[in-house]
Order: C-alpha cells, then structure tokens, then sequence
C-alpha cells in the first residue's frame, strides 16, 4: 500500500554502521549540538485551543498568483550567473554557473503519507515536475513530509538522471522507494561531494527527523553549493543558531541565501526560525541576497499564512538586507535588483 511505502525504511547494514560512527549519533539517536525541544511538555492544551479559535487567517482570500517559468537555456548558458526559480514551500530549483541543483522537491498536493488527509496545498504547482529541464543534483534537506515525498522521488528517478544528495540515513528512504543505488549520496554534517563541477556540502541544522513517531533516526541539514565564483545557502529547517556565524566564516561570503521563515511558533520555538531570527540568520552567514522561502504552500503553523514574508520584509529593511520575494514559479537573478512588490498583500 501507497502510505506504508510513504513511511519510508529504516537504515540497516553498513548504512546503519556508518551512522554510528557520526559524531551527530549518540548511539540512539541524532542530536543537535544545542540541546532542543519539539514541543514543550503540556502545551498541547493551549495548541488545540489556538488552532479552533484562534483569530489568524491561515489561507489566502484569493488565488496565489503562479507564474510558469522560462528562460532555462539562457540561465544554463550563463556561466557566471546565479538565478533562483522558488516553486512553493521549500522547493527551489538553482541555477548556479550553468549547473542546475533542485532542492527539497515536493509536487504532491499534500505533505503526507496519505492523499486524502493532512496539509494541503495552498497553489498549484508552477509547472509538471516531468518538464523541468535535466538536473545536476537533487538535495534533500531531511525526511519531513514537506521536504521529501514519495511521488516526487519516484518521478524524477524516472525523468532525471542525478545523484540525489542527503543526510545519513534517509537514502533508507530512497532505497525503499527503489532509486538507485549509485544515484544516492548520504553525507555527515561538514562533509561534501563534487557534482558536475559543483561542490556541494551539507553543514549543521537545528532541527529533528521521522516519517514516524520514531524520532531522529536520520539526520538534517543545512547546505553549501559553490561554484568556481558563486556560493549559495540553503538553511533547510532550522531553528537559530549561533553556529550560523561560524558557516558564514567557513563558507561564505554567499551570493544569495535560501532561508526559511514559515512553521515558527512559540510553542516550537528551537526548529523553526521566526523572520527576524532569519535575517540574523542571513548577516551570520554573510549572505548577499536573501529569498525567503518554506512559507506560502502548507499551513504547518497557527501564524497567518502571510504574517512570514510580511515580518521579513520589515525585518529586512530595518536591517538594511537586501531582500527578494519572488511569486511561485518566478526567476531571481541574484545580479539583477531585488523585487519586493508585496504581491501577497493583495491576497
């Protein structure tokens, strides 16, 4: 059945036995470096109550406006340039020195084990993902529903033929899902993989994992994708982090940071940044141009559907960042100026 193969595997074998050995696992179990909660012990209460009777308005009044991209064969021929197309949610598909890494790809209509239940999509998708051009890498930040799906792996093993890069122990899930073996490329915190004269590297994350109520059996991340000139970050989910500093002094400086600012609550307040936390999170990281992204898509949150990008836009100019928010299926070239529209404001 469909929602037990979503469920994904668990890492067995030599898989098993080289997460063992990371320095994240502490035997039972990936930790983060700072010590975190979930969800604090006896909120569940307040929660429940927030969500039935709370007064944030969760969806758009009218449709989210979706543009179809264009302009693949020119970004590609560029080899110096930098250009982001933002999807919906997390997934983003880089352009960076003429190579093409996608990120986080989820096409489902729900970020569930089941079709039927569980968030659902607040736009369509702006294009198939069967009609995305040919690929490099495809990054997976961790196994969470809305970071990795079923049907969007199974598609694009089907249409692409890149490597799928992850952290220790979620290529389990890929394996179940019968993708290659030598298309999956599990990687440590600070390690790193050449790809098609890219390297990418998966750096620490303050978060948690599990496609189950088993937690942290697999490991999260945060990710450097550099070219020969141009670097790019992608925070994957994260609460904030003085470590933010020390990858911006290892990695950086980055042209352009994929940051997310969705899903934060009070009540979690250590695995989701609020957007203030990502602005600081982005001058940490000495980043160029900011786009936000994991908000918009899925109500993961009792905050208001736009409140995110609303707050950053604030954030950004009182901090003097410079700030993109481009409208699904929209193209930013980091070299060209920044557009802040307040599109979403009308909605």
């Amino acid at each position: 059945m469909r929602p037990l193969r979503a469920l994904g595997a668990r890492p067995t074998g030599a898989h098993a036995a080289r997460i063992s050995t990371s320095p994240q696992f502490d035997g039972t179990a990936f930790r983060n470096s700072l010590p975190s909660s979930v969800v604090p012990a006896g909120s569940g209460g307040s929660i429940f109550r927030e969500l039935l009777f709370g007064k944030q308005r969760r969806r758009p009044r009218a449709a989210v406006p979706v543009m179809t991209p264009t302009g693949w064969d020119a970004a590609t021929a560029a080899p110096d340039g930098l250009q982001a197309v933002w999807f919906g949610h997390a997934s983003t598909l880089l352009e960076i020195e003429g190579r093409r890494v996608l990120i986080d790809p989820v096409w489902s209509l729900r970020c569930s084990p089941l079709s039927f239940l569980g968030p659902r999509r607040l736009h369509p998708m702006p294009v198939a993902l069967r009609d995305l051009p040919p690929v490099d890498a495809i990054v997976i930040s961790h196994d969470h529903y809305d970071h990795l799906d079923l049907a969007s792996v199974r598609e694009l093993t089907r249409h692409q033929t890149a490597p799928f890069l992850m952290p220790l122990g979620v290529g389990a899930h890929l394996r179940r899902w019968r993708v290659p073996e030598d298309r999956i490329i599990e990687l440590d915190w600070n390690d790193s993989a050449p790809v098609r004269g890219l390297t990418v590297t998966m750096t620490e994350a303050r978060h948690f994992s599990g496609r189950t109520t088993r937690r942290n059996e697999t490991l999260w991340g945060s990710w450097v994708i550099a070219g020969q000139r141009r670097r790019a970050f992608y925070t994957g989910d994260t609460g904030y982090f003085p470590g933010f500093a020390e990858l911006g002094a290892a990695h950086g400086p980055f042209d352009l940071t994929l940051v997310q600012i969705g899903a934060y609550s009070p009540y979690w307040p250590d695995i989701h940044m609020t957007p203030e936390e990502a602005i600081a999170a982005h001058v940490d990281l000495r980043g160029g141009l900011l786009v936000p992204v994991h908000w918009a898509t899925f109500t993961l949150a009792l905050h208001s559907w736009a409140e995110p990008v609303t707050r950053i836009r604030f954030e950004a100019k009182a901090q003097e960042v410079r700030l993109a928010v481009p409208r699904p299926g929209e193209r930013v070239n980091v070299d060209e100026p920044a557009d802040v529209d307040g599109w979403w404001e009308q909605l």
